[in-house]
């Protein structure tokens, strides 16, 4: 005879993991919505459009903007609802300086352990991007451009510093994208991709962390070129003060 607690409990695990499943598949939905553009900073997530968007209900939504949240992406307003989380220009400025340091670092760190088949890997991204640049399509070039970057932190072979340079690039995703959307951005960081592949191919850790660094802080130059969303409060503390803006990177 079959055990009925037993199926009963091997139910609930199925829905379990099929619900988990679900929460993923709508956690990168949403996350491409908000580097596209789609949900802007400050918005309310409205979770019945989602729900009715996504063909999902509001369980695996709620899920998704819980772990988008942990991430950096969507602030929980108490008694509101989700919101897309708005960077003031210093938060933004204070994370890009941060990433350019540990950026640098790995790429130095990187430098000294490099493999020949690495060097190729990165290679091929460089040459992968370097296709798209032509097309001036940053909807192609971005996830590239991520996945290079990527490569770079999981060589370095330092897994708590791959992880804080990840939390940095998912609170940055919108600011870069924005920089890499204007004007002819996709050829210079490129080169500056190409830099960087140089120095480690040459097993020199001074110019790899040098490239790499310098490679960030110009990204955050180009960000300020492409324009800036105007300070606001954030959603969850409409009437915080913010401090004085810098515009200086250094």
């Amino acid at each position: 005879m079959s055990d009925p607690l037993n199926q009963a409990s091997n139910i609930s695990d199925i829905d379990f993991l099929r619900t988990r499943s679900l929460a993923n598949v709508v956690q990168a939905e949403i996350e491409r919505m908000i580097i596209d553009g789609e949900l802007k900073p400050n918005q309310r997530v409205n979770e019945n459009g989602l729900s009715q968007r996504l063909g999902v209900s509001r369980g695996p939504i709620r899920e998704a903007c819980s772990a988008l949240s942990a991430m950096g992406l969507i602030e929980i307003v108490p008694n509101r609802g989700f919101f897309i989380r708005a960077l003031s220009n210093d938060e933004a400025l204070d994370l890009s300086v941060a990433r350019a340091g540990i950026f640098g670092c790995m790429a130095m760190m990187l430098a000294e352990r490099v493999t020949d088949d690495q060097i190729a890997q990165l290679r091929q991204l460089l040459e992968g991007m370097e296709n798209v640049v032509a097309l001036g399509d940053v909807h192609i070039y971005y996830p590239i451009n991520l996945e290079f970057h990527e490569r770079i932190a999981l060589f370095a072979g330092n897994q708590r510093l791959a992880q804080i340079y990840q939390s940095f690039v998912r609170e940055l995703h919108i600011q870069r994208y924005r920089a890499l959307a204007s004007g002819d951005v996709l050829r210079v960081s490129n080169n500056e991709h190409r830099e960087i592949v140089d120095a480690l191919e040459a097993r020199d850790a001074d110019r790899a962390f040098k490239a790499a660094r310098t490679h960030i802080l110009n990204g955050i130059e180009r960000t300020r070129k492409a324009g800036t969303p105007p300070e606001t409060a954030s959603a969850a503390a409409p009437d915080k003060p913010t401090r004085k803006r810098r515009t200086s990177a250094t």
